[in-house]
Protein backbone atom coordinates (compact mmCIF):
# COMPACT_ATOMS: atom_id res chain seq x y z
CA UNK A 1 0.00 0.00 0.00
CA UNK A 2 1.25 3.31 -0.88
CA UNK A 3 2.00 5.86 1.95
CA UNK A 4 0.80 8.39 -0.54
CA UNK A 5 -2.47 9.95 -0.66
CA UNK A 6 -4.30 11.54 -4.16
CA UNK A 7 -6.06 13.75 -1.70
CA UNK A 8 -3.03 15.78 -2.10
CA UNK A 9 -2.58 15.86 -5.47
CA UNK A 10 -2.47 19.31 -7.24
CA UNK A 11 -4.54 19.40 -10.57
CA UNK A 12 -2.21 21.81 -11.61
CA UNK A 13 0.66 19.28 -11.76
CA UNK A 14 -1.76 17.61 -14.69
CA UNK A 15 -1.71 20.63 -17.15
CA UNK A 16 -0.96 21.03 -20.51
CA UNK A 17 -1.26 22.95 -23.40
CA UNK A 18 -3.99 21.37 -26.13
CA UNK A 19 -4.69 23.79 -29.43
CA UNK A 20 -7.72 24.21 -30.23
CA UNK A 21 -6.96 22.74 -34.17
CA UNK A 22 -5.88 19.54 -32.04
CA UNK A 23 -9.49 19.07 -31.14
CA UNK A 24 -10.98 16.73 -33.11
CA UNK A 25 -14.35 18.09 -34.28
CA UNK A 26 -15.40 15.22 -36.67
CA UNK A 27 -14.19 11.51 -36.83
CA UNK A 28 -11.93 10.22 -39.27
CA UNK A 29 -13.94 8.07 -42.50
CA UNK A 30 -13.05 5.03 -41.29
CA UNK A 31 -12.79 4.23 -37.68
CA UNK A 32 -9.99 2.15 -37.60
CA UNK A 33 -7.48 4.55 -39.39
CA UNK A 34 -7.07 6.25 -36.47
CA UNK A 35 -3.40 6.94 -35.40
CA UNK A 36 -2.40 4.34 -32.32
CA UNK A 37 0.76 5.60 -30.51
CA UNK A 38 2.08 2.77 -28.79
CA UNK A 39 3.43 2.85 -24.74
CA UNK A 40 5.24 -0.14 -24.01
CA UNK A 41 7.92 -0.10 -20.78
CA UNK A 42 8.43 3.47 -21.29
CA UNK A 43 9.24 3.22 -25.20
CA UNK A 44 7.02 5.40 -27.47
CA UNK A 45 6.25 4.30 -31.09
CA UNK A 46 3.79 4.92 -33.37
CA UNK A 47 1.26 2.88 -35.45
CA UNK A 48 -2.03 2.69 -37.04
CA UNK A 49 -5.23 0.98 -34.91
CA UNK A 50 -5.31 -1.46 -37.27
CA UNK A 51 -2.30 -3.15 -35.75
CA UNK A 52 -3.61 -3.03 -32.18
CA UNK A 53 -4.65 -7.14 -32.56
CA UNK A 54 -0.80 -7.13 -33.47
CA UNK A 55 0.69 -4.94 -30.42
CA UNK A 56 -1.10 -6.61 -27.42
CA UNK A 57 0.49 -8.73 -25.27
CA UNK A 58 -0.23 -12.56 -25.78
CA UNK A 59 -3.57 -14.20 -24.52
CA UNK A 60 -5.11 -10.70 -23.83
CA UNK A 61 -8.57 -10.57 -22.31
CA UNK A 62 -9.93 -7.05 -23.45
CA UNK A 63 -12.73 -5.58 -21.89
CA UNK A 64 -15.36 -3.50 -23.47
CA UNK A 65 -17.76 -1.31 -22.21
CA UNK A 66 -21.27 -1.96 -24.35
CA UNK A 67 -23.25 1.25 -23.00
CA UNK A 68 -25.06 2.98 -25.65
CA UNK A 69 -25.74 6.91 -25.67
CA UNK A 70 -29.10 7.65 -25.71
CA UNK A 71 -30.51 11.05 -27.08
CA UNK A 72 -30.32 12.60 -23.48
CA UNK A 73 -30.81 16.22 -24.95
CA UNK A 74 -34.35 17.58 -25.31
CA UNK A 75 -35.13 21.05 -26.31
CA UNK A 76 -38.48 22.64 -25.71
CA UNK A 77 -39.59 25.44 -27.28
CA UNK A 78 -42.00 28.04 -25.17
CA UNK A 79 -45.21 29.05 -26.71
CA UNK A 80 -43.19 32.72 -26.16
CA UNK A 81 -40.98 31.25 -28.77
CA UNK A 82 -37.62 30.74 -26.00
CA UNK A 83 -36.05 27.41 -25.63
CA UNK A 84 -35.83 25.40 -22.79
CA UNK A 85 -33.18 22.95 -22.99
CA UNK A 86 -32.93 19.95 -20.54
CA UNK A 87 -30.17 17.38 -20.25
CA UNK A 88 -30.85 13.82 -18.88
CA UNK A 89 -28.21 13.09 -16.21
CA UNK A 90 -29.80 10.12 -13.92
CA UNK A 91 -33.05 8.35 -12.95
CA UNK A 92 -34.67 9.25 -9.55
CA UNK A 93 -37.91 7.78 -9.62
CA UNK A 94 -39.67 5.14 -9.61
CA UNK A 95 -36.23 3.49 -10.33
CA UNK A 96 -32.81 4.39 -9.90
CA UNK A 97 -31.28 1.92 -11.56
CA UNK A 98 -30.68 3.32 -15.43
CA UNK A 99 -31.63 0.34 -17.55
CA UNK A 100 -35.08 -0.92 -15.99
CA UNK A 101 -35.46 3.59 -16.19
CA UNK A 102 -35.51 3.31 -19.89
CA UNK A 103 -37.78 0.87 -19.99
CA UNK A 104 -40.28 2.68 -17.70
CA UNK A 105 -43.94 3.81 -19.22
CA UNK A 106 -46.34 6.71 -18.82
CA UNK A 107 -43.94 8.48 -16.44
CA UNK A 108 -40.40 9.00 -15.19
CA UNK A 109 -38.58 11.53 -12.66
CA UNK A 110 -35.09 12.46 -13.56
CA UNK A 111 -32.39 14.34 -12.26
CA UNK A 112 -31.73 17.03 -15.19
CA UNK A 113 -29.35 20.12 -16.60
CA UNK A 114 -31.95 22.60 -17.31
CA UNK A 115 -30.68 25.14 -20.12
CA UNK A 116 -32.16 28.63 -20.03
CA UNK A 117 -34.02 27.89 -16.26
CA UNK A 118 -34.67 31.63 -15.70
CA UNK A 119 -37.01 32.20 -18.47
CA UNK A 120 -38.67 28.84 -17.41
CA UNK A 121 -41.07 30.48 -14.14
CA UNK A 122 -43.69 27.76 -14.18
CA UNK A 123 -46.01 25.48 -15.86
CA UNK A 124 -45.26 22.29 -18.02
CA UNK A 125 -43.20 22.30 -20.94
CA UNK A 126 -44.42 20.23 -23.85
CA UNK A 127 -42.77 18.84 -27.38
CA UNK A 128 -45.05 17.19 -29.80
CA UNK A 129 -43.64 13.50 -30.81
CA UNK A 130 -44.64 14.20 -34.94
CA UNK A 131 -46.27 16.46 -36.84
CA UNK A 132 -49.65 14.32 -36.33
CA UNK A 133 -51.63 15.15 -33.07
CA UNK A 134 -52.03 11.12 -32.95
CA UNK A 135 -47.89 11.09 -32.45
CA UNK A 136 -48.70 12.42 -28.90
CA UNK A 137 -46.78 14.44 -26.88
CA UNK A 138 -43.79 15.00 -24.05
CA UNK A 139 -44.16 16.90 -21.29
CA UNK A 140 -41.76 18.25 -18.10
CA UNK A 141 -42.59 19.79 -15.11
CA UNK A 142 -39.72 20.89 -12.89
CA UNK A 143 -40.23 19.50 -9.41
CA UNK A 144 -37.36 20.29 -7.06
CA UNK A 145 -33.45 21.45 -7.41
CA UNK A 146 -31.55 18.85 -7.17
CA UNK A 147 -27.97 18.64 -7.12
CA UNK A 148 -26.27 20.14 -9.91
CA UNK A 149 -29.92 19.96 -11.58
CA UNK A 150 -33.20 19.78 -11.30
CA UNK A 151 -36.08 16.84 -10.49
CA UNK A 152 -37.87 16.92 -13.80
CA UNK A 153 -41.26 15.14 -13.99
CA UNK A 154 -41.62 13.52 -17.46
CA UNK A 155 -45.05 12.20 -19.09
CA UNK A 156 -46.04 11.43 -22.08
CA UNK A 157 -48.28 9.96 -24.59
CA UNK A 158 -49.40 7.54 -26.24
CA UNK A 159 -48.25 5.91 -22.67
CA UNK A 160 -47.01 2.52 -23.57
CA UNK A 161 -44.27 3.76 -24.93
CA UNK A 162 -40.92 3.53 -23.32
CA UNK A 163 -38.80 6.40 -21.93
CA UNK A 164 -36.28 4.67 -24.15
CA UNK A 165 -39.03 4.87 -26.91
CA UNK A 166 -39.56 8.61 -26.30
CA UNK A 167 -35.71 9.91 -25.99
CA UNK A 168 -34.76 8.23 -29.79
CA UNK A 169 -37.91 10.25 -30.66
CA UNK A 170 -37.94 13.36 -29.15
CA UNK A 171 -34.01 13.98 -28.15
CA UNK A 172 -30.75 14.67 -29.59
CA UNK A 173 -27.12 13.30 -29.31
CA UNK A 174 -25.62 14.51 -26.37
CA UNK A 175 -21.65 15.61 -27.95
CA UNK A 176 -19.09 16.65 -25.50
CA UNK A 177 -19.60 20.16 -24.91
CA UNK A 178 -16.12 20.96 -26.48
CA UNK A 179 -17.46 20.07 -29.85
CA UNK A 180 -18.67 23.30 -30.53
CA UNK A 181 -21.63 22.07 -32.82
CA UNK A 182 -24.87 20.09 -32.79
CA UNK A 183 -24.83 16.43 -33.32
CA UNK A 184 -25.34 15.86 -37.36
CA UNK A 185 -27.10 12.73 -38.98
CA UNK A 186 -23.48 10.96 -39.22
CA UNK A 187 -23.14 11.49 -35.13
CA UNK A 188 -25.63 8.93 -34.90
CA UNK A 189 -23.48 6.37 -36.37
CA UNK A 190 -20.00 7.45 -35.20
CA UNK A 191 -20.87 9.16 -31.52
CA UNK A 192 -21.58 5.12 -31.02
CA UNK A 193 -19.33 2.10 -30.41
CA UNK A 194 -20.14 -0.64 -32.77
CA UNK A 195 -21.14 -3.42 -30.13
CA UNK A 196 -23.05 -0.34 -28.00
CA UNK A 197 -26.18 -2.52 -26.75
CA UNK A 198 -27.53 -1.32 -23.19
CA UNK A 199 -28.89 2.31 -23.35
CA UNK A 200 -28.17 4.66 -20.82
CA UNK A 201 -25.16 6.42 -21.60
CA UNK A 202 -24.74 10.69 -21.98
CA UNK A 203 -21.83 10.12 -23.06
CA UNK A 204 -19.64 7.62 -25.24
CA UNK A 205 -16.85 5.03 -24.30
CA UNK A 206 -14.53 6.98 -26.83
CA UNK A 207 -11.71 4.09 -26.94
CA UNK A 208 -14.11 1.60 -28.42
CA UNK A 209 -15.13 4.65 -31.15
CA UNK A 210 -11.99 2.80 -33.58
CA UNK A 211 -13.21 -0.75 -33.23
CA UNK A 212 -14.58 -2.27 -36.53
CA UNK A 213 -15.57 -6.35 -37.05
CA UNK A 214 -12.24 -6.79 -38.79
CA UNK A 215 -10.47 -5.18 -35.60
CA UNK A 216 -12.81 -7.80 -33.53
CA UNK A 217 -12.03 -10.71 -35.94
CA UNK A 218 -8.58 -10.08 -36.00
CA UNK A 219 -8.37 -9.78 -32.22
CA UNK A 220 -9.62 -13.12 -31.83
CA UNK A 221 -7.76 -14.80 -34.88
CA UNK A 222 -4.10 -13.47 -32.60
CA UNK A 223 -5.72 -15.68 -29.74
CA UNK A 224 -6.51 -12.74 -27.21
CA UNK A 225 -10.16 -13.31 -25.58
CA UNK A 226 -12.90 -10.51 -25.59
CA UNK A 227 -15.47 -9.95 -22.74
CA UNK A 228 -18.03 -6.87 -22.11
CA UNK A 229 -19.23 -5.17 -19.20
CA UNK A 230 -21.91 -2.23 -18.71
CA UNK A 231 -20.98 1.19 -17.31
CA UNK A 232 -23.38 3.85 -18.14
CA UNK A 233 -21.00 6.77 -19.16
CA UNK A 234 -22.05 10.36 -16.85
CA UNK A 235 -21.81 13.96 -17.98
CA UNK A 236 -19.75 13.78 -14.71
CA UNK A 237 -16.97 12.75 -17.35
CA UNK A 238 -16.42 16.00 -18.47
CA UNK A 239 -16.93 17.95 -14.93
CA UNK A 240 -13.48 19.83 -14.57
CA UNK A 241 -11.67 19.89 -11.96
CA UNK A 242 -12.32 23.29 -10.20
CA UNK A 243 -10.67 22.46 -6.51
CA UNK A 244 -6.94 23.17 -6.37
CA UNK A 245 -6.45 19.69 -4.34
CA UNK A 246 -8.32 16.69 -5.46
CA UNK A 247 -9.28 16.66 -1.80
CA UNK A 248 -11.74 18.86 -2.12
CA UNK A 249 -13.14 17.50 -6.05
CA UNK A 250 -16.36 15.34 -5.72
CA UNK A 251 -15.66 12.44 -7.87
CA UNK A 252 -18.55 11.76 -9.88
CA UNK A 253 -20.81 8.04 -9.56
CA UNK A 254 -21.63 5.90 -12.69
CA UNK A 255 -23.84 2.82 -12.76
CA UNK A 256 -21.98 -0.50 -13.94
CA UNK A 257 -23.33 -3.66 -14.13
CA UNK A 258 -21.91 -7.01 -14.76
CA UNK A 259 -22.44 -10.77 -15.26
CA UNK A 260 -22.27 -13.45 -13.00
CA UNK A 261 -20.71 -15.17 -16.23
CA UNK A 262 -18.32 -12.21 -16.52
CA UNK A 263 -16.91 -12.63 -12.86
CA UNK A 264 -16.18 -16.06 -13.49
CA UNK A 265 -14.55 -15.58 -16.44
CA UNK A 266 -12.23 -12.99 -14.57
CA UNK A 267 -11.51 -15.64 -11.92
CA UNK A 268 -10.24 -18.20 -14.22
CA UNK A 269 -8.56 -15.83 -16.52
CA UNK A 270 -5.49 -16.31 -14.13
CA UNK A 271 -2.33 -13.83 -14.85
CA UNK A 272 -2.68 -12.98 -17.98
CA UNK A 273 -2.96 -9.49 -19.18
CA UNK A 274 -6.31 -7.45 -19.18
CA UNK A 275 -6.64 -5.07 -20.59
CA UNK A 276 -9.54 -2.17 -20.14
CA UNK A 277 -10.62 -0.31 -23.35
CA UNK A 278 -11.10 3.18 -22.03
CA UNK A 279 -10.82 4.30 -18.80
CA UNK A 280 -14.63 3.30 -18.19
CA UNK A 281 -14.03 -0.06 -18.80
CA UNK A 282 -10.95 0.20 -16.30
CA UNK A 283 -12.99 2.15 -13.76
CA UNK A 284 -15.14 -1.11 -13.77
CA UNK A 285 -12.46 -3.53 -13.52
CA UNK A 286 -11.07 -2.04 -10.67
CA UNK A 287 -14.12 -0.95 -9.13
CA UNK A 288 -14.73 -5.14 -8.98
CA UNK A 289 -11.75 -5.20 -6.69
CA UNK A 290 -12.84 -3.20 -4.24
CA UNK A 291 -16.39 -3.98 -4.19
CA UNK A 292 -15.23 -7.68 -3.26
CA UNK A 293 -13.11 -6.60 -0.60
CA UNK A 294 -15.36 -4.37 0.77
CA UNK A 295 -18.23 -7.30 0.79
CA UNK A 296 -15.19 -9.89 2.17
CA UNK A 297 -14.53 -7.59 5.10
CA UNK A 298 -17.83 -6.31 5.77
CA UNK A 299 -17.92 -2.99 4.87
CA UNK A 300 -19.81 -2.93 2.01
CA UNK A 301 -23.24 -2.50 1.32
CA UNK A 302 -23.56 0.60 3.75
CA UNK A 303 -26.43 0.78 5.64
CA UNK A 304 -28.88 1.71 2.55
CA UNK A 305 -27.88 -1.67 1.14
CA UNK A 306 -27.17 -0.16 -2.23
CA UNK A 307 -23.35 -1.15 -3.64
CA UNK A 308 -21.51 1.94 -3.72
CA UNK A 309 -18.27 2.54 -3.83
CA UNK A 310 -16.56 5.53 -2.14
CA UNK A 311 -14.18 7.92 -3.58
CA UNK A 312 -11.49 7.20 -1.38
CA UNK A 313 -12.29 3.33 -0.60
CA UNK A 314 -9.07 2.24 -2.32
CA UNK A 315 -6.61 4.33 -0.43
CA UNK A 316 -8.34 4.44 2.63
CA UNK A 317 -8.79 0.68 3.26
CA UNK A 318 -5.97 -1.09 4.06
CA UNK A 319 -6.02 -4.99 3.11
CA UNK A 320 -3.93 -7.62 1.50
CA UNK A 321 -7.10 -9.26 -0.04
CA UNK A 322 -6.33 -11.08 -3.31
CA UNK A 323 -7.93 -10.80 -6.74
CA UNK A 324 -9.59 -14.21 -6.47
CA UNK A 325 -10.71 -13.67 -3.21
CA UNK A 326 -12.41 -10.28 -3.53
CA UNK A 327 -13.78 -12.05 -7.34
CA UNK A 328 -15.25 -14.83 -4.85
CA UNK A 329 -16.81 -12.91 -2.26
CA UNK A 330 -18.98 -10.75 -4.77
CA UNK A 331 -19.77 -14.91 -6.36
CA UNK A 332 -20.91 -15.13 -2.95
CA UNK A 333 -22.82 -11.96 -2.74
CA UNK A 334 -25.06 -12.68 -6.44
CA UNK A 335 -25.58 -16.15 -5.01
CA UNK A 336 -26.69 -15.28 -1.66
CA UNK A 337 -29.08 -12.40 -2.97
CA UNK A 338 -29.92 -14.92 -5.93
CA UNK A 339 -28.61 -12.25 -8.88
CA UNK A 340 -27.34 -13.07 -12.49
CA UNK A 341 -26.04 -9.74 -12.45
CA UNK A 342 -23.67 -7.05 -10.04
CA UNK A 343 -25.28 -4.09 -10.34
CA UNK A 344 -23.35 -0.84 -8.32
CA UNK A 345 -22.54 2.81 -8.10
CA UNK A 346 -19.08 3.28 -8.47
CA UNK A 347 -17.25 6.70 -7.80
CA UNK A 348 -13.71 5.07 -7.25
CA UNK A 349 -10.91 8.40 -8.30
CA UNK A 350 -8.32 6.02 -9.86
CA UNK A 351 -5.23 8.57 -9.25
CA UNK A 352 -1.27 8.44 -8.98
CA UNK A 353 -0.80 6.69 -5.98
CA UNK A 354 -3.46 4.17 -6.80
CA UNK A 355 -2.02 0.33 -7.31
CA UNK A 356 -3.42 -1.44 -10.10
CA UNK A 357 -5.57 -5.02 -8.84
CA UNK A 358 -6.99 -6.27 -12.39
CA UNK A 359 -5.76 -4.39 -15.32
CA UNK A 360 -2.29 -4.41 -16.87
CA UNK A 361 -3.12 -2.19 -19.45
CA UNK A 362 -5.15 0.62 -21.37
CA UNK A 363 -6.56 1.50 -25.07
CA UNK A 364 -7.68 5.42 -24.31
CA UNK A 365 -7.65 8.34 -26.81
CA UNK A 366 -6.24 11.79 -25.29
CA UNK A 367 -7.75 13.43 -22.59
CA UNK A 368 -8.36 17.14 -21.15
CA UNK A 369 -5.90 18.91 -19.41
CA UNK A 370 -6.43 19.20 -15.52
CA UNK A 371 -9.11 16.34 -15.92
CA UNK A 372 -9.62 13.04 -13.75
CA UNK A 373 -9.12 10.91 -16.75
CA UNK A 374 -5.35 12.42 -17.18
CA UNK A 375 -5.10 11.54 -13.48
CA UNK A 376 -5.90 8.01 -14.07
CA UNK A 377 -3.40 7.94 -16.80
CA UNK A 378 -0.67 8.93 -15.03
CA UNK A 379 -1.96 6.47 -12.42
CA UNK A 380 -0.98 3.46 -14.49
CA UNK A 381 1.97 5.00 -16.70
CA UNK A 382 3.77 7.59 -14.08
CA UNK A 383 5.16 10.82 -14.81
CA UNK A 384 5.66 9.36 -18.61
CA UNK A 385 2.72 10.67 -19.66
CA UNK A 386 3.65 13.67 -19.87
CA UNK A 387 6.28 12.30 -22.31
CA UNK A 388 3.41 10.65 -24.44
CA UNK A 389 1.02 13.82 -24.60
CA UNK A 390 4.35 15.72 -25.79
CA UNK A 391 5.04 13.47 -28.54
CA UNK A 392 1.59 13.14 -29.83
CA UNK A 393 0.99 16.58 -29.66
CA UNK A 394 3.79 16.72 -31.86
CA UNK A 395 3.11 14.43 -34.70
CA UNK A 396 -0.34 15.66 -35.10
CA UNK A 397 -2.28 13.34 -33.01
CA UNK A 398 -6.06 14.35 -32.67
CA UNK A 399 -7.49 15.06 -29.06
CA UNK A 400 -10.34 13.94 -27.31
CA UNK A 401 -13.75 12.04 -28.11
CA UNK A 402 -12.78 11.72 -32.02
CA UNK A 403 -9.58 11.63 -32.07
CA UNK A 404 -6.78 9.42 -32.27
CA UNK A 405 -6.28 6.25 -29.72
CA UNK A 406 -3.28 4.89 -27.80
CA UNK A 407 -2.59 1.40 -25.41
CA UNK A 408 -0.54 2.24 -22.62
CA UNK A 409 1.53 -1.09 -21.21
CA UNK A 410 3.18 -0.27 -18.39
Amino acid sequence: MSTYHPRQIAISDYNYSLPEEQIAQFPLEERDQSKLLLYRNGRISDARFTDLPSALPPQSLLVFNDTKVVQARLRFQKATGGTIELFCLEPLEPVREVQQAMQQTFSVVWKCLVGNNKRWREGRLEMPLGPYPEDGALWAERLAPAEEGFAIHFTWSPGNQTFAEVLERAGLLPLPPYMNRDAEESDQERYQTIYAAEAGAVAAPTAGLHFTPAVMQEIEARGHEQAFVTLHVGAGTFKPVKSDVMEHHYMHGEQLSVSREFIERLLHHGNRPVIAVGTTSMRTLESLYWLGAGIYLGLLPGEEEELSLPQWFPYDVRTTISVQEALEALLYYLNSHKLTHLQANTHILIAPGYQFKICSGLVTNFHQPQSTLLLLVSALIGPSWQKVYRHALANNYRFLSYGDSSLLLP
